[in-house]
């Protein structure tokens, strides 16, 4: 009976997309130790959380820029003003400038956000509990949009069966009723995950992710410059106020 097949095969699509969307959703909220999920981010961890390493380095950009410390032209260079950096994070875009203290703004952030000093701040995160490991770091969105197509291809499967030769004693609508369980599956599966696990961050853990949704309501973008950075640090570059320095990242990111 070829709608059994098409059955089993439903099964096993259905099944090996929810059990890897539960296995990922597991890791996500399980690593780390839960001692950070109480206090409070530094504008790094925020950046970390937010958009990952590239975040961290356009912050660190934009606070030296802002202090005159490193200037940003429109044109999309970096110039060192001052070669001392205050923490490993300038130290670290200071360094990816170069020896000469001027390099295209693209190469620098890539360099910065590979530094060891990212790997610090994300290791610390896991260990809080507050970010996504390496291991299961965008397994949850992933694992969401394979579910999403294995109700689809469920429900394909069903109409292909629909179509094909049954048994005179099996009713068409039994075989639609067999097909949707599987489907009825997938489509809880999802349901779960968008109540338990959405937004689908490929950064921040469900902790991680309370702690930037109270951060996110006192980042307007204006007051003082603690204030401004952690708009910058929670909505990337985009929140950028002063029209040259915003002009440097688009510039990078027309062309680099």
């Amino acid at each position: 009976m070829l709608w059994v097949l098409l059955l089993l095969a439903a099964w096993a699509v259905a099944g090996t997309a929810c059990t890897r969307l539960c296995l990922a959703a597991v890791r996500a909220a399980a690593g780390g130790t839960d001692t950070g999920r109480d206090r409070e981010l530094t504008l790094y961890e925020a950046a970390f959380l937010s958009g990952g390493p590239r975040r961290v380095a356009d912050v660190t950009l934009v606070a030296m820029a802002r202090q005159r410390r490193l200037l940003l032209a429109h044109t999309g260079w970096a110039t060192v003003v001052d070669p001392l950096g205050r923490d490993e994070m300038e130290r670290s875009v200071i360094g990816a400038i170069g020896p000469e203290g001027q390099s295209r703004l693209a190469p620098v952030r890539s360099t910065a956000a590979a530094a060891e000093a990212v790997r610090g701040i994300a290791d610390g995160l896991v260990r809080a509990g507050l970010a996504v490991p390496d291991s299961a770091r965008t397994t949850v969105a992933s694992a969401v949009r394979r579910v999403r197509r294995a109700a689809v291809a469920v429900l394909g499967l069903g109409l292909l069966a629909l179509l094909v030769p049954v048994p005179p004693d099996m009713p068409r609508h039994l075989v639609a009723l067999w097909f949707a369980l599987p489907l009825a599956l997938t489509l809880s599966c999802l349901a779960v995950a968008r109540i338990e696990a959405h937004p689908y961050s490929r950064w921040a853990s469900p902790a991680g992710q309370r702690l930037l949704g109270a951060l996110t309501r006192t980042a307007d973008g204006t007051g003082d410059d603690r204030t401004y950075l952690t708009s910058v640090a929670v909505r990337g570059v985009h929140a950028i106020g002063e029209p040259e320095l915003r002009a440097a990242f688009t510039h990078r990111q027309a062309r680099g």
